[in-house]
């Protein structure tokens, strides 16, 4: 009996994100790992459920998406709505950013993840 919810073909594909992140990815790793000495353990390309998260704190329930030109379809939009609806419903918090938010404004994506995690966080 599997342990989890989480199918190989799912486990298979995250394992393969992980090794091929986008530069704003990237950058976004990078920034995440300025609040783990302050208690914040991001993983990325976490499997949840039958989704992908591109960044997921699992114990506090967090999640955040860099969105690339993928998600500016008709097509990639539903796909986030629905989801984002059922992480939602699992109890996640989801942030969503662009590529060019964390290219283009970096200290205000950071501003934005403390602000939504900071009292998770301890100095």
């Amino acid at each position: 009996m599997p342990h989890s919810n989480i199918t190989p073909q799912t486990r298979d594909r995250a394992r393969k994100l992980r090794t091929e992140l986008t530069r704003a990815e990237a950058q976004m790793w990078n920034l995440l790992r300025d609040f783990r000495p302050r208690g914040a353990r991001f993983r990325r390309e976490t499997p949840i459920g039958p989704y992908i998260a591109d960044f997921a704190w699992l114990s506090k329930k967090i999640v955040i998406e860099v969105d690339g030109d993928s998600h500016e379809t008709e097509q990639g939009r539903t796909h986030d709505k629905a989801r984002d609806a059922w992480m939602r419903q699992q109890g996640y918090t989801v942030l969503r950013f662009d590529n060019a938010d964390l290219i283009d404004a970096e200290d205000h994506v950071y501003l934005e993840i403390e602000k939504t995690i900071g009292g998770y966080l301890h100095d």
